[in-house]
């Protein structure tokens, strides 16, 4: 609703339901879980570090998930990097393989675009995928302080879940992809030109993330009391 306000268009949510309702727009997704997290290894975990913690800026905090997408012959996998602050996607890789280079490549195109300074916090669940040799030494390199959820605790990462469910509902449970060439060929552009530039976020006062991004550095560049803020 808050979508089509911002293009002129005015309607009650009241109406806009009973539109939804009428040309069945509402997507009831066939249920199937897949475990993406294989925390059963003996790679170090470390403490949550983000619990409680405020943030007011971009590059204090990155995190990393992986969810599946089915097709017709299987699953295709995809990791992610957000950076906390604007719920922004700033890396992103698909495969076949649901193993540490999927999650290896989000993290390097992540960086690559952001050029981070030493300190930022990546935060994940304690698959292996985060938390083996050639992930940890990538962190090590770029200065991230590490930090994993609770064991079986989704809600420690419930930020990059949130999309995760988004990118369920608004895309991949909109289309029927076929093929791994299907999904290489249209997932990046809903996260890049979808998500990331049209998708309202109530937490972010119904703006998309590229949009507050570029708002906080207008608005509240030398006003940091003026700076919105997030409790973790």
């Amino acid at each position: 609703m808050h979508y089509l306000k911002r293009k002129g268009i005015k309607i009650g949510e009241t109406r806009l339901r009973r539109v939804i309702e009428k040309f069945e727009l509402q997507i009831r997704p066939k249920k199937k879980y897949v475990v993406t997290t294989n925390s059963n290894h003996d790679c170090l975990i470390y403490p949550n570090h983000i619990k409680g913690m405020m943030i007011d800026n971009i590059n204090q905090v990155w995190t990393a998930d992986i969810t599946y997408i089915r097709i017709n012959n299987g699953f295709v996998y995809l990791a992610v990097i957000l950076d906390l602050f604007s719920r922004k996607v700033i890396g992103h890789s698909i495969s076949k393989r649901i193993d540490g280079q999927l999650a290896t490549d989000a993290l390097k195109m992540a960086i690559m675009r952001r050029k981070p300074p030493r300190g930022v916090i990546h935060h994940s669940d304690r698959g292996v995928q985060y938390l083996c040799d050639d992930y940890v030494e990538v962190l090590d390199e770029n200065g991230f302080h590490k930090s994993c959820s609770a064991k079986g605790n989704p809600y420690d990462n419930a930020w990059t879940e949130s999309f995760m469910k988004t990118l369920k509902y608004d895309e991949i449970f909109m289309r029927s992809y076929e093929t791994y060439l299907d999904v290489v060929e249209n997932l990046p552009h809903f996260i890049e030109e979808v998500y990331n530039k049209k998708r309202l976020h109530s937490s972010l006062g119904y703006v998309p993330p590229e949009e507050f991004e570029n708002l906080n550095k207008i608005e509240y560049k030398g006003e940091e009391n003026d700076r919105p803020r997030f409790m973790l």
